[in-house]
């Protein structure tokens, strides 16, 4: 009988993240529970030896091509048969005892989809990791925030947040998920390419019913910063269009007219602020996200399920950060 838990690490030319953070996770994951399996999205650097030769305990999925992210993630889920399924980055070190309090959030109750763990950051482990920290939110106006991290601002882990809550989105950094749950949503959109694939599919599964938690008894480490700079212009592309997409998929018609047109004033703000700085390429960035959501939404049709905005906050939290001096999650009042 097959492991009920398949804890799956993505690679791509990791060689120097697998060695890292690879044997705390082969440590400290219960052999019992679960089974690790890493999945190389075609690596071109000796990632696939390494395996071979250093943890020759530890199952290995080759694809014959780089299917991104949301693409790898999709058909390694396809492939791996388990009752849950951890998405993991290569650059998470995981604590002593860390997948069963996530098992054990899913056992109790079968509303619940999918759960995280609490993520501090490697480099500082008394602080919050700006990557999902002690579980996320949105504000109305898509803008997304943590338990823990507001904007820019992430907070020192002091016990505060170390209840068992809903939130509204989980993170992919550490994502434990109920596999049939995954697959019958639709996976991660994969025209995404990268950034808040996770917010999207997390905002779909509770527009079907689903809830999502956060698990602080179970902690994870998580290196970040592996991709782009937080301002880079690709970046700001990916994440402005995404943003855009993801709140046209799952609000209704009526709900993204009043969104759109705040969201528009606020925008068109934040690239003239650029223009005014003299970062014309992030001007550039975000006037091009709009014309690639305009053109992209045409693809999809809105949400099949009536839309769940349990838990989305009712202000905008950029304002409350910039205008209020709203550093922290506990500032915002979400009564």
């Amino acid at each position: 009988m097959g492991k009920r838990v398949a804890v799956i690490i993505l690679n791509w030319n990791g060689e120097k993240l697998l060695r890292e953070f690879l044997p705390s996770v082969v440590r400290n994951t219960n052999v019992e529970l679960g089974h690790v399996v890493v999945v190389d999205n075609h690596s071109t650097d000796g990632s696939w030896e390494c395996l071979e030769k250093e943890f020759p305990e530890v199952e290995r999925v080759l694809f014959e091509e780089n299917f991104g992210f949301a693409g790898g993630y999709n058909r390694a889920i396809e492939m791996i048969e388990a009752e849950y399924v951890v998405l993991l980055n290569s650059d998470v070190e995981v604590a002593p005892g860390w997948l069963e309090p996530l098992v054990e959030a899913l056992d109790r109750d079968d509303k619940v989809v999918a759960v995280q763990p609490k993520i501090l950051a490697y480099r500082e482990k008394d602080k919050f990791e700006y990557a999902g920290a002690a579980g996320g939110y949105i504000d109305y106006l898509g803008f997304p925030f943590c338990r823990g991290r507001v904007l820019d601002t992430t907070e020192r882990d002091t016990g505060q947040y170390d209840d068992e809550v809903e939130v509204f989105w989980a993170t992919g950094a550490a994502l434990c998920i109920r596999r049939e749950r995954y697959r019958s949503a639709g996976g991660l959109d994969e025209a995404f390419f990268a950034h808040m694939e996770e917010i999207d599919l997390c905002w779909r599964l509770k527009n079907k019913g689903g809830v999502l938690k956060a698990v602080p008894t179970s902690v994870v480490y998580h290196f970040g910063g592996g991709s782009l700079p937080m301002n880079h212009p690709r970046k700001l592309f990916l994440n402005y269009r995404n943003n855009l997409l993801m709140l046209h998929k799952n609000l209704d018609e009526k709900q993204r007219g009043k969104v759109f047109f705040i969201r528009g004033l606020l925008d068109m703000m934040a690239a003239g602020l650029f223009l005014l700085k003299g970062e014309f390429s992030n001007t550039r960035s975000v006037i091009r996200a709009y014309k690639a959501y305009h053109r992209m939404k045409k693809e999809y049709k809105g949400p099949e399920s009536p839309v769940n905005v349990t838990g989305i906050y009712q202000r905008s939290v950029v304002l409350d950060y910039f205008l209020r001096g709203k550093k922290k999650f506990s500032d915002l009042n979400f009564k």
